[in-house]
């Protein structure tokens, strides 16, 4: 229901750019986020925007990290700024949206795109 891409190698210092595109069969988005899984760790919340762009940052990406919307389209981005290594992780776009088939509240989560901040 959710697509993302963007990821990628990047050096230490760099720039990668996340999007994450619903379905069709999404019909309306409230609050979107990006989560990143560490192996053996907790899933983290990296960043949250709400449907009127408040957006919230992790702690560790603060000032790196910006997160955008744009709701005509049901997109959305993350541009992400002096990648450092311990950023290096799959990220997981969220959504909390209505199904067009249902009429109902859902959480839908894209497949995850891997980054990778070589030091």
């Amino acid at each position: 229901q959710l697509q993302a891409c963007g990821g990628g190698l990047v050096q230490t210092g760099g720039s990668l750019r996340l999007a994450c595109a619903a379905s069709g069969n999404i019909l309306s988005i409230n609050d979107m986020a990006w989560y990143r899984h560490p192996p053996g760790e907790q899933r983290e919340l990296v960043a949250t925007i709400t449907r009127g762009s408040r957006t919230n940052y992790a702690d560790s990406v603060k000032g790196r990290f910006t997160i955008s919307r744009d709701n005509a389209k049901n997109t959305m981005s993350l541009q992400m700024n002096s990648l450092k290594p311990e950023d290096t992780d799959v990220y997981y776009c969220y959504a909390r949206g209505i199904s067009r088939a249902t009429m109902t509240w859902g959480d839908y989560w894209g497949q995850g795109t891997q980054v990778t901040v070589s030091s």
